[in-house]
Formats: C-alpha cells, structure tokens, sequence
C-alpha cells in the first residue's frame, strides 16, 4: 500500500513538472528566431502573397510609410507602430503587433485596401504578443484609428467580419470608390484559416499646425 502511494506521488511530481516546463516554454519564447507559439514555424503564418501585377504603387502620402494603429476594442492594440513590408518579412511580423502588407492601399489614397496582418498568439517579450488574439471582438460600427507619419489620423467603422482559406486573394482587392482597412489574424484552434475584419474609413483629421 506503503509502495502504491509513493509510486502514485512520483507519477504525479513528474505531471506537474512537465507541466511547469511546458508552460515555461510557451511563455518564455521570446524572440522571432524561436518557435512561434501560433504555429509549427514561424513560416507557416499565411500573409497574402502578392504577385507584380497586384502590386500597389505608393503614391501620395508621407514618405515613411508606416502606420499606427489603435483599437479601442481590443486590449493589446493602442497606438501600435505597423511597418509597410512584404508578406514574407516574417521577422518584421514577428516583431510587431501588426504589418501592413506591402502591395495594398493606405489611408491616404481614395480607393484602397489597407491590409494589415498581426499574430493571434505571437512571440513573448514582444509587440507580437497576443496582438491580435481578441480581433474576434470586433464588431459592426466599432472604431478602429490609423495614423500615418505626418500625424494625420484616419477613422474606420467596422462592417463586415468572416473567416476566408489560407489561398484567398480577393480580400486584399480594394472596393470601387471605397477606402476599407482589412485586418487579418489565424482562426483557432488550428490556424489554418484566415479571421478578417473589415472597415470603411469615415472621418480623416489632420494633425493640427
């Protein structure tokens, strides 16, 4: 009986410590190089990839192409800087809480789709870090803020939100005569899938002189 209980505590020391480790693991992973906590490989995260001739030229706007993006809704998201770099900068992703996907609209322009992709989980000690895990938060009629380099500050109303396969293109096409922004993160539990939100711009306001 003595024998039985003292076999029973060591099996269950050892549970608990590989739970501790695996645990230890998951948090600790801290950089963009080690093992992303959304998938097998950093490499497996599906960010559109854009051909030439889906290429957008970047005309007008401030000469730093970068973003910053805010969502109320969300917890991780507040003033969040989205560098402008191809869908293969997986160490720019991993790094981020978001990238605008190189190719697509920005804010600035008329009609565009400004694409931005961010990590469900991500990597710790980063911007990564459960950037976009609550994107499936986001409603119809909440707010979602982008700033450009200059200061000028754009303002999105979601109106649309749904789950598309890791293949589809058509989301980062822009709409006739629309600005819309798309944000993209994993579907869970697998992260084979891609989650979208989508926004249309309703206000721009200038930073002030």
């Amino acid at each position: 009986m003595r024998m039985r209980s003292l076999i029973s505590w060591v099996i269950s020391l050892a549970m608990i410590g590989a739970g501790i480790a695996l645990i230890a693991s998951f948090f600790l992973a801290g950089s963009p190089e080690s093992t992303a906590s959304n998938s097998p490989s950093p490499n497996e995260f599906n960010v559109p990839q854009l051909g030439n001739s889906q290429a957008n030229v970047a005309s007008g706007g401030p000469d730093d192409k970068t973003l910053r993006l805010t969502i109320p809704v969300m917890n991780q998201i507040d003033d969040d800087s989205v560098p402008d770099v191809p869908g293969t900068d997986m160490k720019a992703l991993g790094s981020h809480a978001a990238i605008h996907l190189q190719g697509t609209g920005y804010p600035w322009q008329d009609e565009a789709n400004v694409y931005l992709a961010g990590h469900r989980l991500g990597y710790a000690n980063t911007d990564s870090w459960l950037a976009f895990w609550d994107l499936s938060k986001l409603k119809d009629g909440d707010q979602v803020f982008v700033k450009d380099a200059n200061g000028t500050q754009y303002t999105y109303k979601v109106f649309k939100e749904f789950v598309v396969g890791p293949s589809d293109l058509s989301i980062t096409k822009p709409e006739l005569d629309k600005n819309i922004l798309t944000l993209q993160t994993c579907t869970l539990p697998d992260y084979s899938k891609r989650l979208i939100v989508q926004a249309e711009l309703v206000s721009t306001e200038q930073k002030a002189a």
